[in-house]
């Protein structure tokens, strides 16, 4: 006690409790100003006792030791001991000014110690002592539902159990003890750090106190102050997980639809061998990946057939862009079925066509349809025709399981092009207009020279490849990667653009409760297994040109267009996510649900956040998506409706009855804030009031001397209130005085009678 200061008291703490209800930590984190992560609260329990030479060896420790309480300066000392029964600890109760006895807010067995074991002990060898109750693991009140937490002792099992509901103490049960042996209670965490300081300070105080009444003349205690009440705890809000959405799976799935060439509409045939490379894709996607592809395909063929008409003067209108029919118009299927030796200017033209050319990149055979020469680097011709040759070359890459047997439609769009663009860079081009990248183990796609497929994508329009074979000439191909990206976002952009609003070259029609809309039938199968199925399989859809949808109206079955054509989905209202949500999961689209609910929750956080309310969005959307699966959306839905638990119960009580008894309990038991802390938080305002009502006793009110017996003397104001009272009379007052009147006057009949 070398370093004790002149007018300076010393406190001698002793920290009893059973093992491992948290004496050391609470020590360490007060002597030490230690905070303990979770992690380490939860590892295996070391004995440990915290001695006094510790006070010697550490000068933080000494130095944390010495605080001012109430002006008046301590140096506290605190003994830890063994929890062990069986213990002898008499040396450390020697001369203690003050006990704090500990148990775990975990463990109602600590707790029952307490009053059974320890205070006994304390009695036997501190008669006289101050003692403080103290519940520590304050925070596993709430920590017990963390996902952290749980997925801690789960993997420390079978070293560390998580604490069940069942064995918490709650406050009242901790001061029921406290106030049957005569204490003060108080609860601390030492992760939180709540009431560590607190409770050290009261127990200052309590010594002190103790003191001042065997030293009545120390003047220096008599501003100490009674130990202070405790604000209770409140849990924190629960945190509200953020939505996560599902994997997209865009780029494999126009991987897919390129390996199986299902539904092809389009041949590309290279020039510059003889016979020149093949390759069939759609459309649809190579008209919007490519500016120079939608123009050529959008061409007015109408000059190439005297037999058609005006109305089919375009391939949008006529052959290819027929949204409702999605198939060939019959007047062209009379000139493609006609007879072959008739003449026609397309076969003379043809003829001169491949008299001029120096390449023979046009098939021998004569193939009846429409044709036109073009004048254009990449292009060299394109037609209108039967393809039969199924064994030629698709895209390079093996079929896959998903391709349907026998979907090549019999009549196609065939575009030759120059000999600038060979067959190995053609088979690049088409896959980096797919996937948006050159490189595909599973495809096998052939080396090219990068300054010839630079060239042959400027010819193509396609700035996004000329970047992307600069990138690998200059040695860049880190960059690639983020240019990938870039251009799926644009094609998806593009597709939406030409093909979902424009409506360009659709195949079928979907029929539904308000409407009909016209889709691209391989785009639904590569973006869909349900309607893989359905299209590929012996079902009547599968050769339908108008599909029947019942029970889905035009706007919900475009915002699943916009998801399976650009993987995303539009802004939407509150009321609209329940059947996009239902018809989601009737198609398993996981990743649709997720896009969903990431957009109604971010709709709700603004208006949160705005000052509204969305507890009764929530009520009506919970129960509906639970049997729809989306289940981010229904965790966030009861985490709102439990942390306003008290506002919902006012506002929308029908609401909340009518709620499944699962959901309702679920509510009751995880709202916040929770019952015992209401409980407790009313507890301690009742005190608090005693306390002050103790502290600040009300001073009865004085009557004031009215000597003269008449209202000469006083005040005019008052003389009025007095004439006023006097004048004013209540009813009752009345009633009673006439009640009173009037047996009076019947006792005095009766008494005349007499």
């Amino acid at each position: 006690m070398d370093s004790e200061q002149p007018h300076q008291e010393l406190v001698k703490c002793v920290v009893v409790g059973d093992t491992a209800v948290g004496k050391t930590r609470l020590i360490c984190a007060r002597a030490c100003n230690k905070k303990f992560s979770l992690s380490q609260l939860l590892n295996t329990h070391v004995p440990t006792v915290f001695a006094i030479d510790q006070y010697r060896i550490y000068k933080e420790v000494l130095e944390r030791s010495c605080v001012v309480v109430d002006g008046v300066n301590v140096s506290l000392r605190l003994w830890d001991t063994f929890g062990d029964h069986d213990k002898d600890r008499r040396f450390a109760y020697g001369r203690s000014d003050v006990v704090l006895l500990c148990f775990s807010l975990a463990n109602r067995v600590s707790l029952r110690n307490c009053r059974v074991m320890w205070y006994p002990e304390i009695r036997k060898f501190c008669p006289n002592t101050p003692i403080l109750l103290v519940g520590c693991k304050n925070d596993l009140r709430y920590i017990c539902k963390d996902e952290q937490y749980l997925s801690y002792c789960q993997d420390r099992s079978p070293l560390v159990r998580p604490v069940r509901e069942c064995d918490l103490v709650m406050p009242c049960e901790g001061r029921a003890i406290a106030r049957e042996i005569g204490v003060e209670y108080y609860e601390t965490s030492v992760l939180t750090y709540f009431g560590v300081n607190e409770v050290f300070d009261n127990v200052i105080r309590a010594a002190l106190i103790s003191r001042r009444q065997q030293r009545f003349w120390m003047t220096n205690l008599k501003r100490v102050q009674r130990p202070t009440l405790q604000v209770p705890f409140c849990p924190p809000k629960p945190k509200v997980q953020e939505p996560s959405p599902v994997g997209s799976s865009m780029r494999e799935d126009l991987h897919c639809l390129l390996t199986c060439a299902a539904l092809t509409d389009l041949v590309l045939v290279a020039g510059g061998t003889s016979p020149g490379t093949i390759v069939h894709t759609h459309r649809f996607l190579v008209a919007a990946a490519s500016t120079a592809f939608h123009k050529l395909l959008m061409t007015d063929l109408s000059d190439c057939a005297a037999t058609r008409r005006s109305s089919d003067s375009s391939m949008l209108s006529g052959t290819f862009g027929d949204t409702t029919l999605g198939n060939f118009n019959s007047d062209t299927e009379c000139l493609l079925g006609s007879d072959h030796n008739q003449p026609r200017p397309v076969s003379r033209l043809r003829e001169a066509v491949k008299r001029r050319s120096s390449m023979q990149t046009i098939p021998l055979d004569q193939r009846p349809g429409i044709h036109r020469e073009l004048h254009h680097p990449a292009f060299q011709a394109i037609s209108i025709e039967q393809w039969d040759d199924r064994g030629s070359e698709q895209s390079g890459c093996e079929r896959s399981p998903r391709q349907s047997g026998g979907a090549w439609v019999p009549i196609q769009t065939v575009v030759t092009l120059s000999k600038l663009v060979s067959g190995p860079v053609l088979r690049v081009v088409v896959h980096f207009l797919y996937t948006g990248t050159i490189f595909c183990r599973e495809c096998h796609l052939p080396a090219v020279d990068l300054s010839e497929l630079k060239q042959a994508a400027e010819f193509l329009e396609l700035p996004e490849l000329q970047l992307y074979a600069s990138n690998l000439m200059k040695k860049e191909e880190f960059l690639n990667n983020d240019l990938s990206q870039q251009y799926l976002q644009m094609l998806c952009g593009r597709v939406k653009e030409v093909c979902l609003e424009g409506g360009q070259f659709s195949d079928v029609l979907f029929q539904l409760e308000d409407g009909t809309t016209a889709v691209h039938r391989p785009l639904l199968m590569a973006r869909c297994d349900m309607m893989h199925a359905m299209f590929s399989g012996d079902f009547r859809e599968s050769n339908a040109k108008v599909i029947t949808f019942p029970g889905v109206k035009v706007r919900t079955f475009h915002i699943l267009l916009q998801y399976l054509y650009t993987d995303s989905v539009p802004t939407l209202k509150v009321r609209e996510c329940l059947p996009v949500v239902e018809l989601a999961n009737r198609l398993c689209l996981p990743r649709l649900i997720s896009l969903v609910e990431i957009e109604i929750i971010d709709l709700f956080q603004r208006v949160i956040q705005a000052g509204g309310d969305v507890s009764e969005d929530c009520i009506y959307l919970l129960e509906p998506l639970q049997m729809h699966n989306a289940e981010q959306l229904v965790e966030w839905c009861l985490t709102c409706l439990a942390t306003n638990y008290n506002h919902v119960c006012h506002k929308h009580t029908k609401q909340l009855r009518a709620l499944h008894p699962e959901n309702q309990a679920y509510l009751n038991r995880n709202r916040w804030p929770p019952v015992w802390y209401l409980k407790d938080y009313d507890y301690y305002e009742r005190c608090l009031m005693e306390r002050q009502r103790e502290e600040n006793p009300i001073k009865p009110l004085k009557r004031s001397r009215n000597t003269a017996g008449c209202l000469c003397f006083t005040s005019k104001s008052r003389r009025n209130a007095e004439k006023q009272n006097y004048r004013t009379m209540s009813w009752d007052t009345f009633s009673v005085l006439r009640a009173s009147l009037n047996r009076a006057r019947k006792w005095a009949a009766i008494g005349s009678g007499k």
